[in-house]
């Protein structure tokens, strides 16, 4: 390995849990992801896997059945899944998910699903968030949640939201309150646990959305679908603070996974630059090669620092918003860019499917526009950071 920080700055921390991981993902090579990206379908024997290994329970705490790890330790993991070749896409929802239940939940709920959901007899995957009109302006969605006698009655729509047909539970953000009726436009907007073994063909409907990456997503449609009272998270109103504390979580996860996916990219091109011979010498003898390659390194280990500062944050339940975000945003970028040296060095074989280059390349570009645009980032940075005025 090149370099003291290879594999994670506080990789000495955490090696049982690197080894654990590296060892269960061997048992599905890259032959295995690549037949699954050709038929679009999902992982279901490698989500299992991670299941019954307890991975995908990391945050759920021990007295639910759970291992009780720290973000830290999640980030971890999933960095490791991308570091692999695999994608931590098809079930990372698992893990930010849990946060929110496990910070905001009752107690009944929390003693009703964590064990089930730690053992792999349930999955929560789903997030239901994102509206067509409304975008990243989460305050602005149109989805209604109505209190009816012990009931919420759902209408409205919802998009890009994943792996529904692959989890039995979804947590979704509704307006229980209209925007004109609070005083600040987050007010009023409320956290329910969707049954979607119950919910889809009785007042929901899913639609699937084709795109470029393996990565399964939906539209969704709410006619009148009924979610008993008792499935509020939290208090009622107070679901946009539940939804941020949730979402930093998901941002530090998903900055790991960019970390994983930047150094899988640059083992791949380092590798195949010092074995390509052109014009009688390997291509990485040229400093024109070197240079970007060494370059994202330097960046992705710059983005490993952000990553840890971010978790240890969330862990010590500190705001980390700002840190969150950056290590996003810094992640996404070094891993895009090591991803770009990657394809361009492997030349022709960069586009071949069996490299997978192509496929991670594929994968890692998502993350430039998900779960938050890096130009959203760089404005929140802009107004909460460094008190310019707001700009939208």
């Amino acid at each position: 390995m090149a370099g003291p920080f290879r594999g994670g700055s506080d990789a000495a921390d955490h090696a049982d849990i690197r080894a654990a991981v590296r060892d269960l993902c061997r048992r599905f090579p890259p032959e295995y992801f690549r037949r699954l990206d050709e038929t679009h379908a999902y992982p279901e024997a490698f989500v299992d896997a991670l299941t019954k290994a307890g991975w995908l329970a990391a945050l759920i705490p021990e007295e639910y059945g759970g291992a009780g790890m720290t973000l830290t330790e999640a980030s971890v993991i999933l960095e490791e899944i991308n570091r692999s070749g695999a994608n931590s896409g098809v079930c990372h929802g698992q893990m930010y998910n849990m946060g929110t239940l496990v910070r905001h939940g009752s107690e009944e709920q929390k003693r009703a699903y964590l064990p089930k959901i730690a053992s792999g007899e349930l999955r929560l995957q789903s997030m239901g968030v994102t509206e067509p009109t409304a975008g990243t302006d989460t305050t602005a969605i149109k989805t209604t949640a109505i209190r009816k006698d012990d009931c919420y009655v759902i209408r409205g729509q919802k998009v890009w939201i994943s792996r529904v047909q692959h989890s039995d539970l979804m947590i979704l953000l509704a307006r229980t309150t209209p925007r004109a009726d609070v005083a600040k436009k987050s007010d009023g907007l409320s956290l329910l646990l969707v049954d979607l073994r119950t919910a889809i063909g009785h007042g929901m409907t899913i639609r699937p959305i084709p795109n470029m990456v393996h990565h399964e997503t939906h539209e969704l449609f709410f006619d009148d679908l009924e979610i008993p009272a008792g499935n509020l998270i939290g208090q009622e109103g107070k679901g946009f603070r539940y939804i941020l504390d949730g979402l930093n979580a998901e941002r530090a996860l998903i900055a790991a996974e960019c970390i994983g996916d930047g150094d899988w990219f640059i083992d791949a091109v380092t590798k195949y630059a010092s074995s390509r011979v052109v014009f009688g010498r390997p291509i990485g003898q040229n400093q024109g090669v070197q240079f970007p390659i060494a370059k994202a390194y330097v960046n992705v280990r710059a983005a490993d620092l952000m990553r840890y500062r971010a978790c240890a944050l969330f862990d010590a339940h500190a705001p980390c918003g700002a840190e969150a975000n950056m290590a996003l945003l810094l992640a996404s970028t070094a891993s895009w860019e090591a991803a770009n040296a990657c394809l361009q060095f492997h030349g022709g074989f960069g586009f071949a499917a069996e490299y997978d280059v192509e496929r991670k390349f594929r994968e890692t570009r998502l993350y430039q526009v998900a779960p938050i645009s890096t130009n959203l980032i760089l404005s929140y940075v802009a107004e909460h950071v460094l008190g310019l005025p707001r700009s939208f």
